[in-house]
């Protein structure tokens, strides 16, 4: 997994991992979940990578807009 960067230092997201259809993001909880096209939609998937690559803002995405649209818990 990538460590996220966390520019503020106020997320609660510590990792990510990109595949093709989808992303796996660590939580500081240690918990892991799995977002795909088909659990969040291609759109909010490639905004979920673009901040997941910026460092900043997935942990507020996930709240505000994907909420609990995940396809599996991992961890």
């Amino acid at each position: 997994m990538t460590p996220y960067r966390d520019w503020d230092n106020d997320s609660g997201v510590n990792a990510y991992d990109v595949g093709p259809t989808h992303i796996d993001v660590e939580f500081k909880s240690g918990a892991v979940y799995r977002y795909t096209e088909q659990s969040v939609g291609s759109m909010n998937l490639s905004q979920m990578v673009s901040l997941a690559k910026a460092g900043e803002g997935l942990n507020s995405f996930i709240q505000r807009i994907v909420k609990k649209r995940y396809s599996a818990q991992l961890r």
